[in-house]
């Protein structure tokens, strides 16, 4: 059996992004490109895993740190495809590219291929190594030079074309979509978008990009009456039930602040729930981000 971990890293997200794989000193890979995210660098350092061991019969066990990569191969991909690659509300599967090509490299491999989650920076020898060859691929890129693509593994034919190109049209990040009918939102539209992406699936299963959401300082109050850390919460976040939000309100503190009430409805569950948002004043264009949350069942 091979025993991998598989990583990505961008500084910026978007931004100089790299990936990597490893398996032990002898036995790894990286890359990246000038600008990419997150999610494109997980992506890639398992695309390239699969396709540099095409050529064995062995199983692979593939240790990863996102849930998003892990369902989209295992879960969300059957039902993309079925759809013309499609999400369920009918916008275009982001990254369509790299999912596509993953594919195809685990056609005929489905039982032979494992995904497990862990926990990143938690100490994992395999994760820590794949995170450090990731983060050094993302920082050259930076720098403005080549990142080592390391040995590889052994036996494996050239790089496979969809390796060396990566990701074909740029990942929008979630802040350039907020965009209808090509006229830019208002602030307040913005943060009930920013709010809904809360909600799914593929912001949930992965952590960067909610931690992009996050302001440093962020807490919660949730229903039980618990306090909340951001860390604590980027630590225990996942895909959950379906939740639909029902705006109750929005409207400004003051110019940089917006809170929104908004009812969730799930699984029968009535919550009302508060989100306060803020941006940095000295800033222009600064994102928005969720200061406070809080929720409350309804009777």
């Amino acid at each position: 059996m091979i025993i991998a971990a598989a990583d990505g890293s961008a500084l910026g997200n978007p931004g100089p992004a790299g990936w990597a794989w490893y398996v032990d000193d002898d036995c790894w890979a990286s890359g990246g490109w000038p600008r990419g995210t997150n999610n494109m660098g997980e992506l890639m350092a398992v695309l390239d895993l699969l396709q540099q061991t095409a050529h064995v019969d062995d199983e692979l066990h593939v240790f990863c740190d996102s849930k998003y990569v892990i369902d989209s191969v295992t879960k969300w991909m059957p039902g993309w495809k079925r759809k013309g690659w499609k999400k369920s509300d009918g916008k275009p599967v982001l990254n369509v590219e790299l999912m596509k090509a993953l594919d195809a490299a685990m056609e005929g491999r489905r039982d032979r291929v494992r995904f497990e989650w862990v926990k990143g920076h938690a100490g994992h020898e395999l994760n820590e190594a794949a995170d450090r060859r990731a983060n050094a691929a993302a920082t050259a890129y930076q720098r403005g030079t080549t990142p080592d693509p390391g040995p590889g593994f052994a036996g494996s034919a050239v790089a496979h074309p969809d390796a060396q190109v990566g990701q074909v049209e740029d990942e929008p990040d979630l802040f350039s979509e907020l965009d209808l009918a090509g006229e830019r939102l208002s602030d307040e539209e913005q943060v009930v978008a920013l709010e809904r992406s809360l909600l799914t699936d593929e912001v949930r299963s992965d952590r960067a990009a909610v931690a992009a959401l996050l302001h440093p300082d962020w807490q919660e109050v949730g229903r039980s009456g618990r306090l909340w850390s951001r860390e604590e919460i980027l630590d225990a976040i996942g895909p959950g039930e379906p939740v639909s939000l029902d705006v109750v309100s929005v409207g400004r503190v003051d110019r940089d602040t917006i809170l929104l009430v908004w009812r969730a409805l799930a699984d029968g569950r009535s919550t009302l729930r508060s989100s306060l948002w803020v941006r940095p004043a000295d800033r222009v264009g600064a994102p928005w981000q969720q200061r406070y949350h809080q929720g409350t069942d309804e009777s």
